[in-house]
């Protein structure tokens, strides 16, 4: 994933949004092991996921082929479809914006991705959050709305798809 936010304490994604991240091909790998000390720290366990903490993160194969075993310890599995990888990753985003850990702009930014990723699924689309693909490329281009309801638009998506998800609340 590109242009990920800077702190890497930034709202720790759980195990089962990891693995839609990794659904997607989209997993910020540098940040996996910070991730895994996390959820070691929340009561996970097992030889995988202290493995996968103990990595510096600089290598990516290092971290991908360590991530399977320590989402196993976690008791989760990879979503079994990207409409459904998305939702999970939809929802990490709109908290992630909702507390100020990211910008709007960010957020479409990332939208775009999950959508190209998920090989233009139509049911990205029916999410909350997917209903604002597009929004990235007015944004880029100027085109109509000014940055300020352009944001208005992504906030307001995101806390749609917080009310969607029940696991948020």
């Amino acid at each position: 994933m590109t242009n990920w936010p800077y702190r890497f304490d930034a709202d720790i994604p759980t195990p089962e949004t990891a693995a839609a991240w990794t659904q997607l091909g989209l997993l910020p790998t540098e940040r996996v092991p910070m991730w895994a000390a996390h959820w070691l720290a929340d009561g996970y366990d097992g030889e995988s996921l202290v493995h996968l903490a103990g990595l510096h993160g600089d290598d990516p194969f290092d971290v991908r082929d360590a991530l399977p075993g320590a989402l196993a310890d976690c008791g989760v599995k990879v979503p079994g479809s990207d409409v459904e990888a998305a939702a999970l990753v939809f929802t990490h985003l709109a908290r992630m914006h909702l507390t100020g850990q990211v910008g709007a702009r960010w957020v479409s930014q990332r939208v775009e991705e999950v959508y190209i990723r998920s090989d233009y699924a139509d049911g990205v689309l029916g999410l909350p959050l997917g209903s604002t693909y597009g929004i990235d490329d007015e944004w880029a281009g100027g085109w109509d709305r000014s940055p300020e309801q352009l944001a208005a638009d992504i906030r307001t998506a995101c806390e749609e798809q917080l009310r969607q998800d029940p696991a948020a609340n």
